[in-house]
């Protein structure tokens, strides 16, 4: 038997440990004792929110890789996990240890997260994405489909979905407490980066610690500027998916889940300075249009950024804080001003001064990558599996088609098409560079 199939055989027979920490919620996961028990896990960008992936990657496991393009990181990253293998290249990196990794974590740039997850994933690994899980519409669809089809565990990097206050806001919508709910509303403190900006001169030399083309990925050839890393690039169309990929995922989130928001007959957007196939606006109005959806009736969603709010008086007195989330129902609002939906308030609140939480429905977390630990040993799927969070996904990002296009657009998520603007199809998806695929 191969050493691959060996700890295979030994990772699945920890199943009935990943159910049991889930039900009881124990760091059972803190008395392995064998290291073939522990997953190998290799990282695949390790600045940012990738040196906090890392980190729990290598807490909950063997950290025997890293991968980031720029080489100052990278040594940073080596000497804190001198066991790991660096490269710049995550291909390389698949290619030559893949054999040996169990589990990947992606923490890129969006516009890296289809290719690099794809690619471990039809290698058989593991894979946990940061938010948005995609850079388009197309590419979250097709890391559902890659992931199932290989059979793999996976968790997009939406953290507020482990916390104990999101699942019970999710159980206080659920219950009916609202009534029919029609309306929500999602507002946010972004853009807080360069928008509306032009793209810059040429000329400016690439630093020797940086590898630019493995940045550019499958994105079109650019030169190198300043402007565009390290962290600039959310604004750019081209790396980024703008105020909605930064955030929505995490506000949008609550609600999505509470009141299945998959999926929206129409999108449309009013934005202001936005730099034609450049930069994303410097402040949109993005409305969504949902159908019924069994039980529950049709309903808008409004998301507001670069100062835009709604209207105040809809939250009944309460201070409205720079993000929230506000769902308006027949019987009363909800209103939180938590990026998660973990702490929110009932309106009127002389109405619900009584009110009293309903019974637990959803299971409680270990915490978000303990739960990731968990199914890749077999145990129950993470909360925020791609199966989830792909549909999350798309449904945020045909928002950025919608200010792309500059009309409503009518969508037919069967056929993965705009209906009414046959034009617009194109803003879901990508050519990739030669040497980049899905």
């Amino acid at each position: 038997m191969s050493q691959r199939s060996t700890r295979r055989e030994f990772i699945k027979q920890s199943s009935a440990l990943g159910a049991a920490f889930w039900v009881g919620g124990q760091n059972l996961l803190a008395e392995e004792k064998s290291p073939i028990e522990r997953l190998n896990f290799a990282s695949i960008g390790i600045g940012g929110k990738g040196s906090s992936d890392s980190a729990s990657a290598a807490k909950n496991g063997n950290l025997i890789a890293i991968c980031d393009i720029d080489d100052k990181r990278l040594a940073k990253a080596a000497a804190r996990y001198p066991k790991a293998k660096k490269f710049n290249d995550y291909r390389e990196m698949l290619t030559e240890m893949g054999d040996q990794i169990d589990a990947v974590t992606v923490s890129t740039p969006d516009h890296s997260h289809a290719p690099a997850s794809v690619m471990a994933m039809k290698k058989g690994k593991h894979c946990f994405t940061q938010k948005p899980l995609t850079w388009s519409v197309q590419e979250a669809r097709v890391m559902r489909e890659v992931a199932n089809k290989n059979k793999v565990a996976t968790q997009m990097g939406n953290q507020g979905t482990a916390k104990d206050g999101f699942r019970g806001a999710v159980e206080v919508i659920r219950s009916g407490v609202l009534g029919n709910v029609r309306e929500a509303h999602v507002w946010t403190n972004r853009p807080v980066w360069g928008k509306g900006i032009e793209r810059p001169p040429e000329g400016e030399p690439v630093p020797k610690n940086i590898h630019w083309d493995l940045f550019l990925g499958p994105a079109p050839y650019r030169p190198y500027s300043t402007v565009y890393t390290p962290f600039e690039w959310r604004g750019w169309l081209d790396f980024g998916t703008g105020a909605l990929g930064d955030m929505a995922c995490h506000t949008m989130n609550m609600h999505v889940m509470a009141l299945d928001l998959f999926d929206p007959l129409t999108v449309e957007a009013e934005q202001e300075g936005m730099i034609e196939n450049e930069t994303y606006p410097k402040s949109t109005k993005i409305t969504y249009q949902f159908g019924q959806r069994g039980d529950l009736v049709p309903m808008k969603l409004t998301w507001y950024d670069g100062g835009n709010k709604p209207p105040e008086e809809l939250l009944m007195g309460e201070k409205m804080k720079p993000s929230g989330v506000l769902l308006v129902g027949d019987e009363g609002n909800f209103y939180t001003p938590d990026d998660y939906g973990a702490e929110y308030v009932l309106l009127p609140k002389d109405k619900f001064k009584d009110f009293k939480k309903p019974e637990q429905s959803l299971p409680r977390s270990p915490g978000h990558f303990e739960e990731f630990v968990v199914a890749c040993k077999g145990g129950a799927p993470a909360m925020s599996n791609f199966n989830y969070a792909s549909r999350l996904t798309e449904t945020t990002l045909l928002g950025n088609c919608a200010i792309r296009a500059g009309k409503k657009l009518e969508w037919d998520h069967k056929k993965m098409e705009f209906t009414n603007a046959p034009e617009a199809n194109k803003f879901l998806s990508r050519d990739y560079r030669d040497g980049w695929s899905l």
